[in-house]
């Protein structure tokens, strides 16, 4: 799929809640055929691009049949039709990256916020290509992905834009002592990568917090994740979280509820952001 397939199967599986017990027979023959059977499946099951006409004819029929759609509501699934169908700068690294990083990168794009909890490594949006280039060696890859490491790390760089355009994403961070702390192959590479983060706390839309190393016990280890917020749109806001073998998305809105509640406990847990500043300049200072 060219488009970011996450947007498709987030807006395929509203369009399913919203024909509830009807059968895929039923919305064909009570469209007046403007809808067959297959393309009404297609939409659903996130096969092909939706068209903004096709989603909003479907939802002006679920209305007439009684459904309660919300301006927001339709806005919202005309949003997700929209972006579902939009190619990115990284469209030309394709052969290089999975559908899910895919999928990630292209909500990056989209996002308004992007509230982050790392464990063991410092967020690839802050990364210097130094540092991502030793992470990416040393987690693990094989020869086949070893031998895409330069493009890899060009699209980590890349990825970072999202801070700095016109109107940047506000990124909250927050980093375990321990990443701090990282034995990084390559003189400099650390100083230079604490430097990196000290730049950009000082920039209006970024927050870094640090959990230190003696905290007590909490959320964050469970595991480390992403929350990518859409302004006004928490309908579209979406969790992601990464292993070494598999990535997945978080996309039921209690559930995204949970996690966001869980970053909001890790934000009072760790040290707040001017410590965290302090923090940073004194393990610096040790390397």
């Amino acid at each position: 799929m060219s488009a970011p397939t996450v947007r498709r199967r987030r807006l395929g599986g509203k369009l399913r809640a919203l024909r509830g017990e009807l059968t895929l027979e039923e919305v064909a023959e009570k469209s007046g055929g403007a809808f067959t059977l297959s393309k009404v499946s297609r939409l659903e099951r996130a096969e092909s691009a939706a068209k903004a006409r096709d989603v909003g004819a479907l939802l002006d029929l679920y209305a007439a049949l009684g459904r309660e759609i919300t301006d927001e509501m339709r806005e919202a699934l005309l949003t997700l039709t929209r972006e579902g169908a939009q190619r990115g700068w990284w469209h030309s690294y394709r052969g290089v990256l999975t559908p899910m990083y895919e999928d990630l990168i292209s909500l990056e794009a989209e996002a308004t916020s992007v509230s982050m909890w790392q464990a063991g490594a410092i967020p690839g949006l802050l990364q210097t290509p130094d540092y991502a280039r030793a992470y990416m060696t040393s987690v693990g890859m094989g020869a086949a992905e070893e031998s895409k490491i330069d493009a890899l790390v060009e699209v980590r760089i890349g990825r970072q834009s999202v801070l700095t355009r016109e109107k940047p994403v506000t990124l909250w961070a927050i980093i375990a002592e321990g990443a701090l702390r990282t034995k990084i192959t390559g003189e400099g590479v650390m100083r230079d990568q604490l430097s990196r983060l000290l730049a950009m706390s000082s920039r209006p839309n970024v927050n870094i917090q640090i959990m230190p190393s003696d905290s007590p016990p909490h959320v964050g280890q469970v595991g480390s994740y992403t929350l990518l917020g859409f302004e006004d749109r928490p309908d579209l806001d979406v969790v992601h979280t990464e292993s070494l073998t598999s990535s997945m998305y978080v996309e039921d809105r209690a559930q995204v509820g949970v996690y966001r509640d869980g970053f909001g406990r890790l934000t009072a847990t760790a040290l707040g952001v001017e410590a965290s500043i302090e923090r940073i300049t004194e393990i610096r200072k040790q390397l």
